[in-house]
């Protein structure tokens, strides 16, 4: 285990209006504010959204197994924002509800809102964490 020991900075609440893209502007967000680390809570609706339900088998490298959304789902996402190659890079795992049936994974593509979503993005300092491409995995893993 790594870990480095940082304090709570900027807080940022944001609005992302229908069919916005949501990775899309928490990487905005991010860049425009100069975020290089940052946890982030979602809540709202997503009309759009794939998402990686785990890998086919327990292996390394992992194979995604890939799920769409493909109409309106509700959401509760949590999140991290590091830097990769200078640029903010977000992680993102959430609960999508529709009806009786729920998906749980990592959204990586298409990422459109539903009526509105809320986030809420709080800034780490102190830390010099980011992103890099672990060979071994093919997966872009933090690095403290």
């Amino acid at each position: 285990m790594k870990y480095q020991v940082g304090k709570a900075g900027r807080i940022v609440v944001a609005r992302f209006e229908d069919r916005e893209d949501v990775i899309e502007n928490l990487h905005s967000i991010a860049e425009k504010e100069g975020i290089k680390a940052a946890a982030f809570y979602l809540l709202g609706g997503m009309r759009e959204g794939r998402i990686v339900v785990g890998p086919e088998k327990d292996e390394i490298p992992p194979k995604p197994v890939w799920k769409e959304l493909g109409e309106s789902h509700e959401i509760v996402g949590f999140g991290t924002i590091f830097n990769q190659d200078n640029k903010p890079k977000v992680h993102l795992h959430g609960a999508f509800g529709k009806k009786d049936m729920v998906k749980v994974g990592c959204l990586r593509e298409k990422s459109e809102t539903f009526l509105v979503l809320e986030a809420v993005i709080i800034e780490i300092t102190g830390v010099n964490a980011v992103r890099e491409l672990d060979p071994v995995s093919g997966l872009t893993l933090l690095k403290l």
